[in-house]
C-alpha cells in the first residue's frame, strides 16, 4: 500500500519538489486542488498554477489530475471564515483548509483514485513512537515551520500523509527545483490568504455575505461612547491604523462585540493578558490531558512560542495560563501547544 502515493501540487515550488522526492520508485500521481469559486485575477491565477503543476509532472513522467473542490471549499473554508468575522472573531481560514479539505477531501479523493497515501509541500515532520502513535515534529528549518497550522490531524490521517520537506530548507529545496528545469523553481510564495490576495478582508466579506456590516460604537473599557464605527468586520483585535477616529491618544482595538455591534478601544498595555480558554481540541501524542502541563505555547501563527500551564478543564475545553501577559489574543485563532519539537495539539480560542 505504501508504494502508491498521491501528491498535492498547488503549482509551486515546494509542492514540486515533493512530488520529486515522494514519486522516487513509487507508482505516483500529483493532484492540484481547484478551489477557484469565482472569475477574474483569482480565476486565472488558478489556470496557471493548474499548468504549472501539470508542467512538473509531465517533467517528472508521472500522471496529473485535477481535483474539482471548489464547493466544499466554499463551505467549508471560505463560508466559515465569513461568519467568523460577522461574529466578532479572528479566524485562521488555513487551518480550516488543511483540516477540511488538503487532509479532508482531498484524502479521500486520492483514496478513490486508489491512492491510499498522500504528500504535500508542507514544512512538518511526522514520526512515530515505541507505541505505533503518529507524533507531528516541527521542520528541521524552523524559519519555515508549518506545523501550527497542521495541528488538527488525526491519527489516522497522520497515517496516510508524507511531508518530504520536513528535513529540508529552502534553499535546499531551490536548489533541487532549478537542478530539475522545474518551471516552479524561482516562483515568488504566497502570503496572503489565497482566496483574498489583495488582503481587503472586508470588502471580501461584504461580497460573499447576506448581511450588510452595519455601523455602531466605538467604547472605552469603561463603556463610554468614542464614536461610529464602519461594522466590526473592518476592525481585528490589536489593530491601531485605519481605525477612522481621531482620540488625541493612541487607540487599539481590544475587544468586539457582534451580539452589541461595538468595538472597544483601549491602550497598547490593555491587549496583554495570561488567561485563555480553548474549545475544538486535538491532541496528538495522546486522547486527552490527564494532568496539568507545562509546555510552549502559541496563539498565533507569528507569535513565538511562550510558556504556559495548560490544564483541561472540560471535555472539550483547556484553561491555558501564560508565564508572561501575551499581546492581542484573539477569539477564532488557534492555540497550539509544543513540547519541545513536538505538537502536543490545540483548538480554539474561546
Amino acid at each position: 500500500m505504501n508504494n502508491k502515493i498521491m501528491i498535492a501540487m498547488s503549482g509551486g515550488v515546494d509542492s514540486a519538489v515533493s512530488a520529486f522526492l515522494a514519486s522516487r520508485g513509487r507508482t505516483a500521481c500529483g493532484v492540484t486542488m481547484r478551489l477557484a469559486f469565482d472569475h477574474g485575477e483569482h480565476e486565472k491565477a488558478a489556470v496557471q498554477d493548474i499548468k504549472d503543476a501539470a508542467s512538473t509532472c509531465e517533467v517528472l513522467g508521472i500522471p496529473h489530475v485535477v481535483a474539482e473542490l471548489s464547493e466544499e471549499f466554499r463551505a467549508l473554508v471560505v463560508n466559515a471564515f465569513v461568519r467568523a468575522y460577522e461574529e466578532g472573531k479572528t479566524p485562521n481560514p488555513c487551518i480550516d483548509c488543511n483540516k477540511e479539505i488538503k487532509f479532508g477531501a482531498l484524502l479521500r479523493f486520492a483514496a478513490e483514485h486508489g491512492f491510499n497515501r498522500l504528500a504535500t509541500g508542507h514544512y512538518a515532520r511526522i514520526e512515530k513512537d515505541g507505541n505505533g502513535r503518529f507524533l507531528l515534529r516541527r521542520a528541521k528549518d524552523l524559519t519555515k515551520d508549518q506545523t501550527y497550522v497542521l495541528y488538527t490531524l488525526s491519527q489516522e490521517v497522520l497515517s496516510r500523509t508524507e511531508f518530504p520537506l520536513g528535513d529540508m530548507s529552502k534553499a535546499e529545496v531551490r536548489e533541487i527545483a532549478a537542478a530539475q528545469s522545474f518551471v516552479a523553481a524561482h516562483k515568488s510564495e504566497s502570503q496572503d490568504i489565497c482566496f483574498i490576495p489583495n488582503g481587503d478582508y472586508a470588502t471580501f466579506i461584504k461580497d460573499h455575505s447576506t448581511r450588510t456590516p452595519l455601523p455602531g460604537k466605538f467604547l472605552s473599557l469603561d463603556g463610554q461612547v468614542l464614536g461610529e464605527h464602519r461594522g466590526i468586520v473592518h476592525y481585528t483585535i490589536g489593530q491601531r491604523k485605519g481605525l477612522g477616529i481621531s482620540l488625541g491618544r493612541p487607540a487599539f482595538v481590544v475587544s468586539k462585540s457582534a451580539a452589541n455591534n461595538t468595538v472597544t478601544l483601549g491602550t497598547n498595555e490593555d491587549l496583554f493578558t495570561r488567561r485563555l480558554t480553548v474549545e475544538n481540541l486535538n491532541f496528538i501524542p495522546f486522547d486527552n490531558l490527564t494532568s496539568p502541563l507545562t509546555l510552549l505555547a502559541k496563539a498565533r501563527y507569528r507569535q513565538e512560542a511562550a510558556p504556559a500551564r495548560v490544564e483541561q478543564t472540560g471535555k472539550d475545553e483547556l484553561t491555558v495560563e501564560f508565564q508572561e501577559p501575551q499581546r492581542a489574543i484573539s477569539r477564532g485563532q488557534s492555540l497550539v501547544l509544543y513540547d519541545g519539537d513536538y505538537v502536543i495539539g490545540g483548538g480554539k480560542i474561546k
